[in-house]
């Protein structure tokens, strides 16, 4: 196991939440710890600062991770701490007039990520992640697992990196600078796996949760999807669109359950394998 360093929060300020896990700045340093929440394993904050180094080491823009840390009670690691910036969740939020300029500067990122090439040595493979977690994991009724596993052992994949927890939350900016945070599902493989969960977070969440993870309402981020969909594919063209839709929505029902379970430390909800399953070809 890696060096883990002993923080003390009176040190820190609580300065965010997510599903998994709390960030707090350090009160006269510019960094900022995030802590995994009780329930969550450690190995999960060990891997996500091993994957975190190695993003930075590809050039890829994300905050600079320094080091594992513990407050005695919850692991995690501290990042540089990115001052001045927001979120472009939170931009939208507070200027939804800027959602045209936001959708283009997503989408440039979006692309710029999709073609940088992993290290693989260092980086997960995506279907890998997955195919393990059906071989192993009763999370998923038979049948759903059954179709998921012909899934990813028939698809072609790319060797391009993928965020894993791509949304508009997951991004930042400081007005000089646009950051990739919150990298602790990163990995390579095929965009789809990016494009499929965003369009679950724009079209799923329900607006109590996307007003807490993300400050905006269902409606507003389902038009944000209707305006990066054209920007990030290059075509407005509604064939195009559908037949794009239609293929990420495969890699959305085969991701789900994963990420369900990892939030959830539960099985996928039956009623959910049986809505989904038809949408894996």
């Amino acid at each position: 196991m890696q060096h883990c360093e002993s923080i003390n929060l009176d040190e820190y300020r609580q300065s965010g939440e997510g599903g998994t896990a709390i960030t707090y700045k350090h009160n006269s340093r510019n960094s900022l710890a995030k802590l995994y929440k009780s329930g969550f394993e450690a190995d999960m904050a060990i891997e996500e600062f091993k994957v975190a180094q190695a993003v930075y080491d590809l050039g890829i823009p994300t905050p600079k991770p320094y080091r594992l840390v513990t407050d005695g009670e919850h692991l995690g690691a501290e990042y540089e701490f990115i001052s001045g910036k927001r979120s472009f969740a939170r931009i939208l939020s507070q200027e939804p007039e800027k959602m045209p300029e936001l959708v283009e500067a997503f989408a440039k990122a979006a692309l710029e990520l999709h073609a940088t090439a992993p290290d693989t040595d260092r980086i997960p493979a995506i279907r890998e992640v997955l195919h393990s977690f059906y071989l192993s994991s009763d999370a998923v009724t038979s049948e759903y697992r059954k179709r998921a596993l012909a899934f990813l052992d028939k698809i072609q994949e790319p060797s391009t990196c993928v965020h894993g927890d791509f949304h508009i939350g997951n991004i930042i900016t400081d007005g000089n600078r646009t950051l990739w945070i919150d990298i602790g599902q990163f990995g390579y493989g095929a965009p789809e796996w990016d494009l499929g969960w965003f369009w679950t977070i724009t079209h799923n969440l329900g607006d109590n949760r996307a007003d807490f993870l993300l400050h905006l309402t269902q409606e507003t981020l389902v038009s944000f999807w209707d305006a990066f969909l054209p920007a990030y594919l290059g075509t407005s063209a509604p064939t195009a669109l559908r037949e794009y839709t239609r293929k990420i929505l495969a890699y959305y029902a085969v991701r789900v359950p994963f990420m369900f379970n990892l939030v959830h430390h539960d099985k996928f909800p039956e009623e959910g394998c049986k809505s989904l399953i038809g949408l894996i070809p």
